[in-house]
């Protein structure tokens, strides 16, 4: 498994500055979250993007390209327009920003694309959803042949497909596992009380694609610092190592940018200790 860490939990410094700091502490891997403050999805030139991917191949970063920046689509609705839209041209709005984020890998040399499917909207009943969601994973995955990408489906607490069970059916039913698999956060199988992550993946056909990791309180879905929840960090990296992927483990601290230097560090030596423990 490679040690990762997530950009949005260096939002406080810039994007070549975050990557340099990953590299020197070790970091084998890291999960790029376009955003307003790095590499704006929808702003951000073919040069600058180049120059990311030149930087991180420098560097020696492996790469995943995260879709879950807050407001760069709306600046006064989190997460939206989603896939699951009433509006045809709010889904659209939707989809451009998927696909984009499918060409940045693309260039980056990123080989995973993780996103969600977003909160169920209030005017929204759930068969029409279901089949917003299809259609649109359809378009995704069109994009996804055509630039040698998977992508991978994350169960977001609170959103409309929120455990690894509801992943799991929007898989069986879109028939391609070739390019479709299953982005894992560690953390959201204790606010979803799902079980272990040994159980979970034994029971998901979903080939696991991308993991984030966190600590985390039971019920609470906020993303923390190791230390200051109850996710057992050596049991997790036994299950997964167990169920045999070898991929990017990437802490996702999105709440920690003040601190990052000092959390980036921590997440190290844990991760190493939590191997050395296996």
């Amino acid at each position: 498994m490679l040690l990762g860490y997530n950009t949005n939990g260096l939002t406080s410094h810039r994007l070549a500055d975050a990557l340099a700091l990953l590299a020197d502490e070790g970091y084998d891997a890291v999960a790029l979250t376009p955003d307003v403050a790095h590499l704006d999805p929808m702003r951000a030139s073919a040069r600058q993007i180049d120059e990311v991917a030149h930087l991180v191949a420098d560097l020696g970063l492996r790469t995943i390209v995260e879709t879950g920046s807050r407001f760069a689509l709306d600046p006064r609705r989190k997460h939206r327009p989603n896939l699951l839209e009433r509006d045809a041209q709010e889904r659209a709005r939707r989809l451009d920003f998927l696909r984009r984020h499918i060409e940045i890998a693309a260039v980056i040399g990123a080989e995973v694309v993780s996103l969600w499917s977003g909160v169920l909207p209030k005017d929204v009943r759930p068969d029409e959803a279901r089949e917003h969601l299809h259609r649109g994973l359809d378009e995704l995955l069109a994009d996804a042949d055509r630039h040698n990408v998977v992508l991978g489906l994350e169960p977001e607490p609170g959103m409309w497909i929120e455990t690894v069970a509801d992943a799991t059916v929007v898989f069986e039913a879109q028939g391609r596992p070739d390019r479709l698999g299953l982005t894992l956060d560690v953390g959201h199988l204790l606010v979803t009380g799902e079980g272990t992550v040994q159980d979970v993946l034994r029971s998901s056909p979903m080939r696991l694609v991308q993991v984030h990791l966190e600590d985390m309180k039971p019920g609470v879905h906020e993303h923390l610092a190791p230390g200051r929840g109850d996710v057992d960090f050596a049991s997790t990296l036994r299950a997964l190592q167990t169920s045999g992927y070898a991929g990017p483990v990437c802490w996702e601290l999105s709440r920690s940018s003040h601190e990052a230097p000092e959390v980036v560090r921590l997440c190290r030596d844990v991760f190493r200790s939590s191997l050395l423990a296996l």
